[in-house]
């Protein structure tokens, strides 16, 4: 059994570690009100845009736009897996890390984009060649996707990889958040909406200018929206993790203290008997 000297430590050091997960929990808290501010002033933009890419695709015959053709035969597909930078946010980074091996094994032949220095780190035990890596959240977030979607419109558009796929966490709520795979190129023409006759849209200069313009906005536009979603969903993630580390560091001292308070009735006990023990001798 413990001694109440180790007991004592052992709850002093449990309530410096509650301060600390109750702090960050406070700090999680107010960043990821900031986060899904910033996620839902750029989501009317998302949908607007949405919309209007899919009214061009439907009311134009074919379009001659790399991002709407088939990647190059015999090349790597590319991956952008993105993470957190930091971790203590439970199975947050894990499970995203998770879904890209699974990834990685239904394909061969892969190339990685990385994301977040968690995934970084991951991508180094995965087979494929990581070609770039980008930080989440340091610096301008809007630059940082904007320099991804370049990179990769340069290698889909030169030949270095035949698909983009995208694995990103969806925040489902504050305490759900699913890694979700998203094909992004090549762009497929869905089907046509019902009552969209053909000529309903008028182009200028032309449809292929239009969308040329447009399509690369959209990737980088979708790309800088997962980037945002993947900060709210992981300060979510380390919300629930901090408020769950300092309810368990509350228990631990609350059982601490018993056992504390335990050995030092105990201690007591067998003083007081020993001082009887000895009184008793004396006194025969």
């Amino acid at each position: 059994m413990p001694s109440v000297r180790d007991l004592r430590d052992r709850i002093r050091s449990l309530k410096s570690t509650q301060q600390i997960t109750k702090a960050m929990k406070q700090v999680a808290a107010a960043k990821i009100r900031r986060a899904e501010a910033l996620q839902k002033q750029s989501r009317p933009y998302a949908d607007a845009m949405g919309a209007m890419l899919r009214d061009l695709i439907a009311n134009v015959g074919s379009v001659d736009h790399p991002f709407m053709k088939p990647g190059a035969a015999n090349v790597p597909g590319g991956v952008i897996l993105m993470t957190a930078d930091k971790g203590l946010a439970g199975s947050f980074n894990g499970n995203l890390i998770r879904a890209g091996e699974i990834h990685g094994r239904a394909h061969a032949d892969l190339a990685w984009y990385s994301v977040g220095i968690k995934g970084r780190n991951a991508l180094r035990r995965q087979k494929g060649p990581t070609l770039e890596f980008w930080p989440l959240a340091q610096g301008d977030m809007f630059a940082t996707a904007q320099a991804l979607a370049r990179r990769v419109t340069d290698d889909f558009v030169g030949g270095k990889i035949a698909t983009l796929t995208l694995i990103a966490p969806k925040l489902v709520n504050m305490m759900t958040q699913r890694p979700e795979v998203r094909e992004l190129l090549p762009i497929t023409a869905g089907e046509r909406p019902e009552g969209g006759a053909r000529g309903a849209v008028e182009f200028e200069p032309s449809p292929e200018f239009v969308l040329g313009r447009l399509l690369p906005k959209y990737l980088e536009f979708t790309l800088y929206s997962a980037m945002l979603e993947t900060n709210a969903a992981f300060y979510a993630a380390q919300l629930v993790a901090m408020n769950n580390a300092t309810d368990n560091a509350k228990k631990l001292i609350d059982q601490n203290t018993i056992e504390m308070n335990k050995a030092r009735q105990a201690a007591i006990t067998k003083e007081i008997l020993e001082i009887v023990g000895g009184a008793e001798a004396l006194a025969g």
